[in-house]
């Protein structure tokens, strides 16, 4: 699985709630993965020719735009926001077991 981040994973932010990259890295640390972290730098509220860097080019073409966080999970599902991020770690935590009659062939 890949997140891409602006700069890093801060856990601290002077903004209230902190960082949405730090949230969303911490989110998935807690529950058991280890996403290979994608530096983007930019920012992404800022047109297109300042977000020229791989990471935000990746970005846009998985969601059309170029804020991050994003996560690509090991099966290509696409979850940009860090709530969002936040609650698919949730309700995914590493080692769970596939939900019944979901696999193929069912």
């Amino acid at each position: 699985m890949k997140l891409y981040v602006c700069y890093g994973t801060f856990t601290a932010a002077p903004r209230p709630g902190g960082h949405p990259c730090g949230n969303a890295y911490r989110a998935l640390r807690e529950a058991g993965h280890d996403p290979e972290v994608i530096r983007s730098y930019g920012l992404g509220v800022l047109p297109g020719i300042f977000n020229r860097t791989r990471g935000r080019r990746e970005v846009k073409k998985l969601t059309g735009s170029y804020t991050v966080p994003v996560l690509v999970t090991d099966d290509g599902e696409v979850v940009g926001e860090s709530q969002r991020i936040v609650e698919w770690a949730r309700a995914h935590p590493a080692g769970a077991a596939a939900p019944a009659g979901g696999g193929p062939g069912a």
